[in-house]
């Protein structure tokens, strides 16, 4: 039976049967299923490269292997985007951002594989980066293509794209309720009722994936045994600013990296220089290599030597204060190696980055405090270790819940609650006010393309500038003479006002209103001599549809008091946009948005 006809008998018996709510349930939980067990797979094949290169290949032949797998890893990356998927695949998150925000929730078919082909490659040959964003980028885009294909609007699709992000980050961490704070945190999804049964469906449904395929193995290990004791908490303060400030580190260093390979004009170029950065940045710092959990699972574990072993200066282990050296550079070089990773054309996440970054960062900080000399008080270094984790996750990611929720549930308890909000929030606090938009939404936040908590910029965001225009106007050059407008424009048209444009390059000089040809319309006497340069004037705004967002355009009209502004694309004349159909499609778009 065809694939059309099969679908077309799930939908006529959807209709007759369970209601649009129940069947996006169902969608839900299998979305959750699916997202699962995207996760399983691009963890699997990843865990499988790295066994087979670093547990044979580093060890037992050459540590210079280190410097050349990166670049491998990368260069097959390249050679499967151009000749495989031939199409760009984004970075996990961000990706799945804009295709809420510009593309309706539409994500494109090859996004559903292109992750799991490329990000295994990337982190498995030792690229410095996570899977936690591939992972969610491929659970997004088969909740995407799902739900287009069960006929699903728009508002429905964003809340599977969400729940997709929620299953993907059940899988990964065995963190169900950190899940669904993650997907309303990130993805901007309104917190109802109605949103939130099927993000807690999807995230069910992958974690059990998940425990099916993985038993009760978890990333992060660990159960609390120091608690909170509230002499601690000045110390847990301090590491929120530090934090705070590590995090505007970890921004402006990605983001200068960024640009620099955004700067260079060939994929090629790009391979070259990032994978021969990364690959010597491994070769010098061999922690660097992958996610690095080995490394937060050792200090957690008050073991960090095991981490640093074999050192390129050789140095003594034994003494502290090189121990604190040494993880403090792998912690400064950790984005680093993680921007050269991207910039050279890798797929992969900044999750893991960021916990390996906050992970040192507690740990060193309460390894100074112990070791200083200053204070009485020894603390906790594991709980300073977790914590600095939820610390940066809050700064850099603007997640402040996603941060306290997640280490809360990996922990297995609530005991370090109060530190992980005291943390996260003086972190979050902090970094907000220097850096307004976070890694995952900087470049969308920059354009205005963002969609947020705030619902009336939620829904200027979702607008649709095109649809909106209107091109039924008669337009007029300037040398018309006042008979030539009342015979082409006037009597043929039934609007109240006409674009003068240069009759060659059909760029803007002004505007006609029908008020100011009403007075003179009549007398014949003046139809040779008025020209239409002497009737017009400027337009009280134009709209420029390259460089205008929604919001810009609801702010010309607010401030000129129009009803009516002329648009252009390169100053080239296209139509004009009303205030009254900007209304009507601004109250529809809050009705979808709205819409259960």
């Amino acid at each position: 039976m065809p694939k059309q006809t099969i679908l077309k008998q799930i939908l006529i018996w959807r209709a007759k049967h369970i209601s649009l709510r129940q069947f996006v349930y169902i969608l839900s939980i299998v979305i959750g299923f699916t997202a699962g067990v995207g996760a399983v797979v691009l963890k699997n094949l990843t865990h499988f490269i790295q066994h087979l290169l670093e547990g044979k290949l580093i060890q037992e032949y050459h540590h210079a292997f280190y410097f050349l797998f990166p670049i491998l890893g990368l260069t097959l990356v390249y050679l499967i985007i151009k000749y495989v998927i031939r199409n760009k695949v984004s970075h996990g998150i961000p990706s799945t951002l804009y295709a809420i925000s510009k593309r309706k929730g539409i994500m494109k078919r090859y996004q559903m594989f292109g992750s799991i082909l490329t990000a295994p490659l990337t982190v498995g040959f030792g690229g410095s980066v996570g899977l936690e964003g591939p992972t969610v980028a491929t659970g997004a885009a088969l909740g995407s293509n799902i739900s287009r294909m069960f006929h699903m609007n728009q508002t429905t699709r964003n809340l599977l794209i969400g729940c997709a992000a929620a299953g993907a980050m059940s899988s990964i961490f065995k963190a169900p309720v950190a899940a669904i704070i993650f997907a309303i945190e990130v993805f901007s999804l309104d917190l109802t009722f109605a949103s939130l049964l099927p993000l807690l469906l999807a995230s069910l449904s992958a974690i059990l994936t998940s425990y099916f395929f993985f038993g009760e193995d978890v990333i992060l290990p660990f159960r609390i045994e120091d608690k909170f004791h509230l002499p601690d908490a000045p110390f847990y303060i301090l590491l929120g600013v530090i934090a705070a400030f590590v995090s505007i580190y970890f921004t402006e260093v990605y983001d200068r990296i960024q640009k620099f390979f955004d700067s260079l004009d060939s994929p090629v170029k790009k391979l070259l220089i990032g994978g021969s950065g990364i690959g010597l940045l491994l070769f010098l710092v061999p922690p660097l290599y992958g996610e690095g959990f080995a490394v937060i699972n050792n200090l957690i574990a008050g073991v960090p030597e095991k981490s640093l072993e074999n050192n390129i200066f050789n140095l003594d282990l034994t003494n502290i204060w090189v121990v604190i050296i040494l993880l403090l550079g792998l912690m400064f070089f950790k984005i680093i190696a993680s921007a050269f990773t991207f910039g050279a054309g890798g797929v992969g996440g900044i999750f893991a980055p960021v916990l390996f970054m906050g992970s040192i960062m507690g740990n060193c900080l309460a390894k100074i405090i112990n070791n200083c000399g200053l204070f009485n008080n020894q603390i906790s270094e594991s709980n300073f270790t977790l914590v600095g984790m939820a610390g940066l996750l809050a700064g850099v990611l603007h997640a402040p819940l996603t941060a306290i929720f997640l280490i809360a549930e990996l922990t297995g308890g609530y005991e370090l609650f109060i530190p992980l909000m005291l943390t996260a929030t003086i972190s979050f606090s902090i970094t907000k006010y220097f850096k307004l938009h976070s890694v995952y939404n900087m470049e969308l936040g920059r354009k205005g393309e963002l969609i947020t908590h705030n619902k009336d910029h939620a829904v200027l965001t979702l607008m649709n500038i095109d649809k909106v225009i209107e091109t039924n106007f008669i337009c007029i050059t300037p040398n018309m003479n006042l008979g030539e407008i009342v015979h082409t424009a006037i009597i043929k048209s039934n609007r109240n006002l006409f674009p003068v444009v240069h009759a060659k390059t059909k760029k803007l000089v002004g505007i006609i209103l029908m008020d100011d040809l009403r007075p003179i319309m009549f007398d014949q006497d003046l139809y040779v001599d008025v020209r239409a340069r002497e009737l017009m004037q400027a337009a009280p705004e134009v709209i420029d549809v390259e460089k205008d967002k929604m919001t810009d355009i609801m702010k010309k009209f607010q401030d000129s008091s129009a009803w009516n502004l002329p648009v252009v694309r390169n100053d080239v004349y296209i139509g004009f946009i009303s205030k009254s159909k900007l209304l009507t499609t601004y109250r529809r778009q809050l009705i979808n948005l709205q819409g259960e």
